[in-house]
C-alpha cells in the first residue's frame, strides 16, 4: 500500500478522547503545529501559520495515550496522513487527520518517564473436560 508517512512536531490541543469500539479502543486528540523562522533582519524568531491536525489511534496505543498525554504537552507525531473533503451546509471543507502509528513526547522540550505496560493474562473461566491442569517440575 502506498501511504503518506508523516511526522509532525507540536503540542496538544485538545484532550485526548478515548472510546471502547467493535475492534478495540480508539483515541482522536488535535495537534496544533507551528513552524519558527529565524528573521536575520530583526534577529528574533517568529512564528509562521498555525496547523491543525486531528490524531487517530486504535488499540494498545490509544489506550496509552489516553492515560499519558495531556492538552499543551509538546509531542512528536508518526503516522499516516489522511486527507478528506466533506460538504457542511452547501461548503467544501478539507479536513487533514494522522492516523497514528507511534507517539512520543518530544523530549527537546523536558522530560518523561516510560512504565511498560503489562499485559493480563488470558482469563479460563474452566478447563475443558479431559483436560488436567500440567504439574510444575521440580
Amino acid at each position: 500500500m502506498n501511504d503518506t508517512m508523516v511526522t509532525v512536531v507540536g503540542n496538544v490541543a485538545t484532550n485526548v478522547e478515548y472510546r471502547e469500539s467493535a475492534s478495540g479502543g480508539v483515541a482522536r486528540f488535535r495537534i496544533a503545529v507551528t513552524p519558527r523562522r529565524w528573521e536575520r533582519q530583526s534577529g528574533s524568531w517568529t512564528d509562521g501559520h498555525t496547523s491543525f491536525y486531528t490524531v487517530f489511534a486504535w488499540r494498545t496505543l490509544a489506550a496509552n495515550l489516553a492515560g499519558s498525554v495531556s492538552v499543551g504537552e509538546p509531542l512528536l507525531v508518526h503516522g499516516r496522513l489522511k486527507v478528506r473533503e466533506e460538504e457542511r451546509d452547501g461548503k467544501r471543507r478539507t479536513f487533514v487527520d494522522i492516523e497514528a502509528v507511534a507517539v512520543g513526547h518530544d523530549l527537546t522540550r523536558g522530560t518523561s518517564a516510560f512504565r511498560r505496560v503489562v499485559k493480563a493474562e488470558p482469563n479460563l473461566t474452566e478447563r475443558p473436560q479431559g483436560v488436567q491442569t500440567p504439574t510444575p517440575v521440580s
